[in-house]
């Protein structure tokens, strides 16, 4: 191991504590295909989570920059090696995966990779991924020295506690879903239970003021002003309602952290790509936090539900003392002014709305065979 940039129990510990420092499933993987990376001094890593149609419901890599990973293209399939890791459940270390026979070869985009070591990241019999690497960094005199069997068992512990931290943050994130789906079933019979019991009286009131119209106008004037007061009294529990139901994630974590766990989880839940970015943006006022995250939600709906899109990114940028939001898909796109004509909306009036009342503006960019990209520009404060 005398490649290694750091060697022994206190690299291992090292790469150990950086897995159990994370709760996110997307932070734990990447964090863990950068500590085998590193631990064991290989040029490129990657870590797939298997799904259920025999692809890949999340695939991090490490060593391949954001410009190679686009180039790409899709997530690869579970088929050649990365298959055998997933359904034998058993490690592989090759020399030289291209001379492999289950070898079927990669994209032109991909960059070159000869000796490879993978392992089955397991929780008892269940195949939680694959985590591999290739090209180990070393003099290679004469053909190379690639994976060893010392790296092979130091990956197999590495692999081990990683199963560990990824079931760990999954059932973190699923407490976390059932809290705040409590927390909302809540809110939604105390919303029932007062909103309901004003509306009731303010419609008992507003009859009585209708009786009384002719025969007591006096009577009729003080039921009306009694209708005006349930009305203000319903308004002030409405809103109260709605401060309450402002996302928990939003106020715990802030705007760009709450986008990025929520576009993680569609990323694995669809077969879209779905990316963000957000480089240096700044806190906004609450209200425009909730806006921006309130219009991501219903541009990712529609692009993932109606747009047919085989990738949908989102963006978050700075623009002056606000903040742009940027959804983008590559779907089937629409033409906006038939959409008007024909009275569907596809949200776009919520959005709009969203937008103006918060002191913002939203452009919507589309057309048939297109794609659609959907911005929001808010003020900050």
């Amino acid at each position: 191991m005398s490649h290694r940039p750091s060697s022994g129990l206190a690299a291992v510990s090292t790469a150990l504590l950086a897995m159990s420092r994370h709760l996110e499933v997307r932070d734990v993987l990447k964090t863990i295909v950068a500590s085998a990376r590193e631990l064991l001094d290989a040029e490129y890593a990657a870590l797939g989570v298997p799904d259920d149609h025999g692809g890949f419901a999340q695939f991090v890599v490490d060593g391949v920059s954001d410009e190679q990973w686009r180039a790409i293209g899709p997530l690869p399939r579970q088929h050649g090696i990365l298959a055998s890791m997933l359904h034998k459940a058993e490690p592989e270390r090759l020399a030289d995966v291209r001379t492999d026979p289950r070898f079927e070869g990669w994209p032109d985009a991909h960059p070159e990779m000869s000796d490879f070591l993978g392992l089955p990241v397991r929780d008892g019999d269940e195949i939680l991924g694959a985590l591999f690497l290739a090209n180990k960094r070393c003099p290679k005199p004469g053909g190379g020295c690639g994976f060893t069997a010392e790296d092979e068992a130091l990956l197999s512990i590495l692999a081990q506690h990683a199963a560990i931290a990824l079931t760990n943050a999954r059932l973190y994130e699923r407490s976390r879903e059932l809290t705040i789906a409590e927390e909302r079933s809540r809110l939604a019979h105390e919303l029932h239970d007062a909103v309901s019991q004003k509306l009731f009286s303010l419609r008992l009131t507003a009859q009585a003021a209708a009786a009384l119209v002719d025969r007591d106008p006096v009577r009729a004037k003080d039921e009306l002003q009694q209708v005006a007061a349930l009305a203000a009294e319903a308004a002030d529990e409405l809103r109260a309602a709605v401060v309450e139901l402002r996302p928990a994630a939003l106020d715990e974590d802030g705007l760009v952290h709450t986008l990025r766990t929520q576009i993680q989880v569609l990323d694995r839940a669809h077969s879209a790509r779905v990316t963000f970015e957000s480089p240096g943006t700044r806190a906004l006022p609450a209200a425009q936090e909730e806006a921006v995250l309130r219009v991501a939600q219903e541009a990712l709906h529609n692009a993932l539900r109606h747009a047919d899109a085989e990738l949908v990114s989102v963006s978050l940028t700075r623009s002056g003392q606000g903040a742009r939001l940027t959804v983008t898909d590559d779907g089937k796109g629409f033409d906006p002014r038939a959409v008007r004509r024909a009275g569907r909306h596809l949200g776009l009036v919520s959005m709009r709305d969203r937008a103006s009342g918060v002191g913002g503006r939203l452009t919507v960019t589309s057309a048939p065979g297109e794609g659609t990209t959907i911005e929001m520009e808010v003020p900050g404060g």
